[in-house]
Order: C-alpha cells, then structure tokens, then sequence
C-alpha cells in the first residue's frame, strides 16, 4: 500500500527512543513519519544513545535531538515543556521495559520520562523487552496502569530475540506504529467506532483443485478503501481474495475464494454489523447509545464472477483425458447485492461498477441504485484489461439526486473523496 506524501501534512509527532536494541528501527519508523509529511522531534535517553546516536536522527527529521544534556530554556523552546505542548502525539518506539515502570509511577528522571508527564495528549507506547521481563506482573501491571491514562499500547511480536530466545517481546513493525499514529492523528467523528463491511478483488471460482475462472480485479480499490477508513477510527471488516498486504494487521480480513463463499461470510458480517457494540468500556451513557445507533456502510468492491463450473472437480483434470477440446458448463452465481436485499435494510451500501461501454455504461451504473436497491454506485468505466492493477483510478459518483465526477487519482485520494460523498449518504 503506497502512503500519500500528504497524509500527515502539518502533524507534529514527538517520538521518544529508549534503551533497546529495537531502537535502530525508529529509523524506519521516523522516515515513514517524514514521508508521509509529518514534523518530527525526537527526544532520546542516555541508554538509546549507547545504542544509536543522535546524528542519524537530527539527519532523517532535519530537527535536533533533545536529549539529558542539551536541553534549553534561552528562549528557543528547546526544552521538554515546550516540544511537549507543540506535538500532537506522542510515541515511545522502543519503551522499554524500565521506562515502562517509570511512567506508571510518574518518575521523570530522564528528558524523555519528563516529556511524557508534560505531554496530555495520547501517547503510543511499543514496547519492546525480553520475554520474561514483558510478562513480568509488575510490568504487565504498569500497562495495564498505563492503559487507562491515555496511553494506547501496541502489542508485541513473538519471534527470535536479542537473546537469541523465540518468544513475545519484539517491537512491533515500523509500518504498524505508523498505521495506529495515522489512526489517533486522523479519527473522523463520523467515521469513528462505525462499522464498515468491504469486499474485494475478483472472485475465483474452481474448475479443479489446480485451475479457476477469475477476472483482471487487483483488489487495490478495496484495499485503499479499507485503509482510508481503518485511519479515520472506523471498525473495518474486510472480505477479499486478495489478502491484506500492506494493510494495517488490526483490520479484521476475511480471506475467500469464490462467490459462495463472499456472498456467506458477507452476510454474515452486516449481520454482526447491524448489532453494533460498545467497544470502549469507558463511554458514558448518552456516548453508548450514539454509538450503538451509529449506521454501518456496506462498500461492494469486490469483482464477483457472474458465472462458476456446475461441476468443480476434485483433483487435477488431466490433458490427455479432455482433449483438444474442452467444454465447461457454467452456471450463474449468485448475485450478492439482490441477495442480500432485506439484510441490508439499515445498512449504508455504496455498490462498484466496472463497465466498458463508454455509450451505456453510465445508464447501467444509475440503474443499479434501484435494480439493487443501493444508495450510491461508484462507476468506473475501463478502457481494456490493462486499467486493473495500476496505482490510480478514475470514478463517478451517483446517487438518486447526484453524478459527481470525482475525477482521476491514486487510489487512497480516491477513497478519500469517496468517503466524503459516502458520508453524506448516511446524513
């Protein structure tokens, strides 16, 4: 998944390095921040510095590095009262399990530590330690402590270890703390705690054990649909053929394979969407009911087969026994959207039509919001089978009362002004 250079234009992040040996992936960590056109300020302790000094950072954010012995209060706001009330987050990638410690007790003996007290927005914490020291009760304790004084903690990974153990403690990836940064930076109210079911890719539907019938559908689309609203607080359940590379591992992926199986596993999801659930234990009463009456989107992406094999067989067919001529029965699958009719009722659906028809395929888009019973289609009209797969898209928005040409671009800015008309849907 290509992150916009735009994404965080005009955030401050604050990016806090402890003593782990985790601390030369705040590197990548920091570039991926830059990229995406954040400003950053990177505060160190004395034990990160024995791991990785501070010219590599001061390199990659263009800003110098606050550390224990060069903090400032000559008027230039180089100090940890003014970088702390100048950021709109704060992440400690690695924290350690001792500055862990620190910050459930309040003890600011370090230029970082101190930053944290000073900082009052949300601080992302991932730690990073070995694993008996991870889940050591007074460290499981402190996170815990941690938790609920505005502290999002990402989860550690299990894998092999400075000490060269396999177990749980390993920072989690560069790409995931990003994501969840991305997430607190740029929560939509509207968006927030909804719940969103996408489809995507192209189905594939068996022949044998070894061949399929398929489409040219990248599931790119969906994908950067999928993104743009994990990043706006949204509770994304994606279903796809295409599995979730590059995506954020917290959004829940339901990986199919035919159009029996999307058209189950979809159903089955606005169902659970439709419930709604109050998934912050701390909301008040008048927070709950909005959220449980928030209404969930339904965003069809996925390119389903029309037709599938009546026979699949088992195994492989052999040449020699079909051959020169081989004819396969077909029969129509089912159509997912006119299935689901009745449980979509309460459901927000914005349904994806691909056409080639330059001449009827804006009248065969429009005709879907009353054939299929859907509040918005986003058509796209092809060229050949070389517009699947690449990294921009063009796309005309249509409701009863609208046709918005939302005109061509990446995929993810895309999803943005579809997210935009969609939400107006919903109003």
């Amino acid at each position: 998944m290509l992150i916009p250079a735009n994404l965080l234009a005009g955030k401050k992040i604050l990016l806090g390095i402890t003593g782990s040996i985790a601390a030369y992936k705040s590197l990548e960590l920091l570039r991926l921040y830059i990229k995406a056109g954040a400003t950053v300020h990177v505060v160190m302790t004395p034990s990160a510095k024995k791991f990785i000094g501070t010219l590599s950072f001061e390199a990659l954010s263009r800003n110098k590095v606050l550390d224990d012995t060069n903090e400032s209060w000559a008027g230039d706001d180089f100090n940890h009262i003014k970088l702390s009330q100048a950021c709109d987050i704060m992440v400690i990638a690695p924290a350690t399990a001792n500055t862990i410690a620190k910050l459930a007790n309040g003890i600011a003996d370090t230029i970082l530590t101190q930053c944290a007290l000073a900082f009052s927005g949300v601080k992302l914490l991932a730690p990073s330690a070995n694993t008996a020291m991870i889940q050591n009760p007074m460290i499981q304790a402190s996170m815990k402590m941690l938790a609920i004084a505005n502290y999002e903690i990402l989860s550690t990974q299990t894998k092999e270890l400075a000490c060269e153990t396999v177990g749980d403690g390993a920072m989690a990836e560069p790409l995931e703390i990003f994501f969840e940064t991305a997430r607190v930076l740029l929560k939509d109210s509207f968006w927030e705690d909804r719940r969103v079911v996408i489809t995507g890719g192209g189905t594939r539907e068996k022949i044998d054990e070894v061949r399929y019938i398929s489409n040219f559908s990248s599931g790119k689309m969906a994908k950067a649909i999928a993104l743009s609203l994990y990043l706006k607080g949204s509770d994304v359940c994606y279903i796809t053929t295409k599995g979730n590379e590059g995506l954020p591992k917290s959004i829940y992926t339901i990986d199919v394979d035919d159009a029996k199986e999307m058209l189950e596993y979809t159903k089955d999801a606005i169902r659970i969407a439709k419930k709604g659930k109050m998934s912050k234990p701390s909301l008040n009463t008048t927070e709950a009911i909005q959220l449980i009456q928030k209404r969930p989107f339904l965003f069809m992406v996925a390119a389903v087969a029309d037709f599938t094999p009546k026979f699949p067989q088992q195994g492989k067919l052999k040449k020699s026994i079909l051959g020169e001529n081989w004819q396969i029965e077909l029969k129509q699958t089912s159509d997912i959207l006119s299935t689901l009719t009745k449980d979509r009722e309460g459901v927000t659906t914005i349904a994806f039509k691909a056409e080639m028809d330059n001449e009827e395929g804006l009248d065969n888009a429009k005709k879907l919001l009353t054939q299929k019973e859907v509040d918005a289609v986003c058509y796209n009209l092809l060229e050949d089978a070389k517009s699947f797969g690449g990294e921009e898209n063009s796309i005309t928005f249509i409701t009863k009362d609208t046709i918005i040409d939302l005109g061509r671009h990446n995929k993810f800015d895309l999803s943005e002004k579809i997210l935009h008309y969609a939400k107006e849907c919903s109003l």
